[in-house]
């Protein structure tokens, strides 16, 4: 009789010691999915804000600004469903976009489909904001360089 007990004892015990196991895998898989679908929304925005840093920066010539403006336009007509992805431009006092000058706001690329036309033979300052929540780049501000 004392070796039946034994027995029941040591079977439960196998069977608790599964059940551990089997709800820390359970805890493991569940982690795993939360850290990568972080780290893929990560790298998504990394990978999209990395086309706008780049011309980030004091003294950037107008080309370059050009070129920025060409990108938000193309980016904000390719994510017309995607509200989170669109970029609004915002100018200086003085910026002049495609032969108008704006006073303080530019026009965004929504607004327009023509390129860019900063003037090439000038500076400008770049700045990139954004968002909180998202943290993907909402508003670009390019002003004349000082």
């Amino acid at each position: 009789m004392e070796n039946a007990s034994k027995a029941l004892i040591i079977a439960g015990a196998i069977l608790l010691a599964i059940l551990i196991i089997t709800l820390g895998i359970m805890v493991y898989r569940q982690a795993s999915g939360v850290v990568d679908s972080n780290a893929m929304d990560e790298v998504s925005v990394s990978t999209f804000n990395q086309k706008f840093l780049q011309y980030e920066g004091e003294n950037i010539r107008g080309a370059n600004v050009n070129a920025l403006i060409n990108t938000v336009i193309q980016n904000n007509l390719t994510n017309k469903g995607d509200t989170s992805k669109q970029i609004k431009l915002v100018s200086g006092d003085t910026c002049t976009w495609n032969g108008t000058a704006y006073p303080k706001e530019a026009p965004t690329a929504a607004q327009t489909e023509k390129s860019g036309s900063a003037l090439t033979g000038k500076s400008y300052k770049v700045t990139t904001h954004a968002d909180e929540k998202s943290g993907y780049i909402d508003k670009i501000t390019i002003e004349d360089a000082k």
